[in-house]
């Protein structure tokens, strides 16, 4: 490849990297600066996941112009897949777990449908509690 080529890609490169660095640091400051749960794990998976994905990018791009074999551009590509398909999984099964152990505030939820369900299952359990605390 030519040095101007070269030269362009290093720059997109350290865009990315840049880019992915400001939104990870954003996502670390609003971890620290929300005042609920939920938003919390907001600010942890979407802003956290595209940095990261911005990141691979940059990494990536900066791998093109030296004589690297698929492995190295494969390996990137299977952590930002893994990535987007973990984050949002594990999101919601700490969500879950929080919402049911009374830790978010149900003043901060504009429209509770897992309570609307969990009411609607008892309805059909026979108006037990959960089937867990049952005898």
């Amino acid at each position: 490849m030519s040095d101007q080529v070269v030269a362009v890609l290093d720059w997109i490169a350290i865009l990315c990297l840049l880019a992915g660095a400001l939104l990870s640091l954003v996502a670390g400051v609003g971890l620290i600066r929300f005042p609920d749960l939920l938003s919390r794990m907001h600010t942890a998976a979407k802003p956290q996941v595209l940095g990261l994905l911005l990141v691979l990018v940059g990494i990536g791009i900066r791998l093109i112009p030296e004589e690297t074999n698929v492995f190295n551009i494969g390996t990137l590509i299977l952590v930002g897949l893994f990535q987007v398909v973990t984050v949002p999984v594990a999101g919601h099964i700490a969500a879950r777990v929080a919402y049911r152990t009374g830790r978010v505030h149900a003043d901060l939820i504009v429209r509770d449908e897992l309570a609307e369900r969990l009411a609607a299952k008892r309805r059909a359990d026979g108006g037990g509690g959960p089937p867990e605390t049952r005898a």
